[in-house]
C-alpha cells in the first residue's frame, strides 16, 4: 500500500511564524510514518517556500542553509511543487494533500487557502470563507451577533480613523463601553498585539501598539469571566469535544503568558455542570457552521461569572496544535488521540475536495447568447 504524501507548511509571514513551526513540529512527530510520507514546507518571513529534511529544525534555528526552494504549481489539478535547483533545473514533488499548520495572516486568514483552490489540490481545515471570518475578529462578531449568538460589548475602528480623529476614538471607547477594555488588532492571533487598558491615559498607547500588526483595531468590553474552549472536528456533521477552561495566571492569557513564563494553567474537562457544557458545544457547533467551518477548529467562549451569560469571543481556524494545546487536549478528553486525531482533520480533507470535485463549471444551457 502506497503512502499518503503530504506536505506540511508552516512558517509563514505572520507575527505567529515561530508558535507555526512549533505546531508543525509536533503535528510531524506525531504522524504515522508508515500511514505518510512527509514533505516539511518552510516558509520564510519574506515568503520563500523552502523544503529540506531538516526543515523544521532549521527554521527553529533561523538556519536556512541547504533547504531548496519549490514553488506550488498552479496548474490546475496538477497537485505538485516545483523544486527549483540552483543550477536552474528543477523537479517535480508530487503531493496527495497539503496541511497548512500555519497561524495569523498569509496562512490562517484565506490567503494560502486561495491559493490551493486556484491550484485545485486537495487541502485540510476550513476554506477561504471561514478561515478568513475566523481570521477577522470585528467580522466574526457581526456575523454571530446578526445570528443571535451573544458576543462581548465592543467597537471597531481602522487606522484611517485613528489617523483622523484620535480623540473622538477615544471619546467612543470611554462613553459606549467605558474601562477597563481590551485592545486588539483585528486580524491577529496567539494574543499578539493585545493590551488591557485600565486607565484613560493608557489607551492611545496600547492601540498605536495594535495598529503595528493591523490597520484594523477591535475594542472589548474586559468583563470578569472564565474563559471556556471547545474544540470542532469535522465537515457538514462537525462533532464538538469535552469543554475545557483556561486558568489564567496574569492579568491576561497573553502571548508571553502562553509561550514563554506559562502561567496559565488549563482544565480538561472544565469544572461545569453537564447542561453547561452541553450549551457551549451547541453554540460552538452553530457558530462554526454560520462561517462555514471546515476540518477543524477551536471555539473560544467567555462565561460571565456575574450573569451567567456565554459569550462566544473568537473562532481560531488553525489553533495551536502541539501535543500540549487546547485543541488536541481536549479531544483527547473526549477519547480521541493527537495522531488519530491528524488522521481524521486529513481524511476530512480529502473529503471536502472530492465534493467540490462534482461542481458543474459549465451552464449546459448558456445557449446562443454564450456564442
Amino acid at each position: 500500500m502506497s503512502k499518503t504524501r503530504v506536505a506540511v507548511v508552516f512558517g509563514g509571514r505572520s507575527g505567529e511564524h515561530e508558535v507555526s513551526v512549533v505546531s508543525a513540529k509536533n503535528i510531524i512527530e506525531a504522524m504515522d510514518k508508515n500511514k505518510y510520507e512527509i514533505i516539511p514546507i518552510g516558509i520564510t518571513k519574506d515568503g520563500k517556500w523552502l523544503t529540506g529534511e531538516k526543515a523544521i529544525e532549521q527554521f527553529q534555528n533561523n538556519d536556512y542553509s541547504g533547504l531548496e526552494e519549490v514553488t506550488l504549481n498552479t496548474k490546475s489539478g496538477s497537485k505538485e511543487l516545483i523544486n527549483l535547483k540552483s543550477d536552474g533545473t528543477y523537479e517535480k514533488l508530487e503531493v496527495d494533500i497539503f496541511f497548512p499548520a500555519l497561524h495569523g495572516p498569509f496562512g490562517e486568514d484565506g490567503t494560502i487557502q486561495g491559493l490551493f483552490e486556484m491550484a485545485n489540490v486537495p487541502y485540510t481545515g476550513c476554506g477561504v470563507l471561514a478561515s478568513s471570518v475566523g481570521m477577522d475578529k470585528l467580522t466574526t462578531k457581526a456575523l454571530l451577533d446578526e445570528a443571535g449568538i451573544p458576543v462581548i460589548p465592543y467597537l471597531g475602528f481602522n487606522k484611517h480613523a485613528w489617523d483622523q480623529n484620535a480623540d473622538e476614538v477615544v471619546h467612543r471607547v470611554l462613553t459606549e463601553l467605558e474601562l477597563p477594555v481590551f485592545i486588539k488588532p483585528s486580524n491577529m492571533g496567539s494574543s499578539v498585539g493585545v493590551s488591557k487598558v485600565k486607565k484613560k491615559d493608557e489607551l492611545k498607547k496600547a492601540i498605536e501598539f495594535a495598529l503595528e500588526f493591523d490597520h484594523r483595531i477591535l475594542v472589548e468590553k474586559a468583563l470578569n469571566i472564565r474563559e471556556l474552549e471547545c474544540s470542532i472536528l469535522g465537515n457538514d456533521e462537525p462533532k464538538a469535544s469535552r469543554v475545557g477552561e483556561v486558568i489564567v495566571g496574569g492579568e491576561f492569557y497573553d502571548y508571553k503568558d502562553k509561550y514563554v513564563d506559562g502561567k496559565s494553567t488549563t482544565k480538561v474537562p472544565a469544572d461545569i455542570n453537564p447542561q453547561l457544557e452541553k450549551t457551549i458545544q451547541a453554540q460552538c457547533i452553530k457558530a462554526y457552521k454560520l462561517i462555514d467551518g471546515a476540518g477543524l477548529s477551536r471555539c473560544d467562549t467567555f462565561l460571565d461569572k456575574a450573569t451567567g451569560e456565554i459569550y462566544i469571543n473568537e473562532i481560531n481556524t488553525f489553533p495551536g496544535f502541539t501535543s500540549i494545546s487546547m485543541y488536541p487536549k481536549m479531544f483527547e478528553a473526549s477519547g480521541i488521540k493527537y495522531a488519530d486525531l491528524i488522521d481524521e482533520i486529513i481524511k476530512f480533507g480529502f473529503e471536502k475536495y472530492e465534493q467540490k470535485q462534482l461542481k458543474k463549471v459549465s451552464f449546459d444551457e448558456a445557449g446562443d447568447w454564450f456564442k
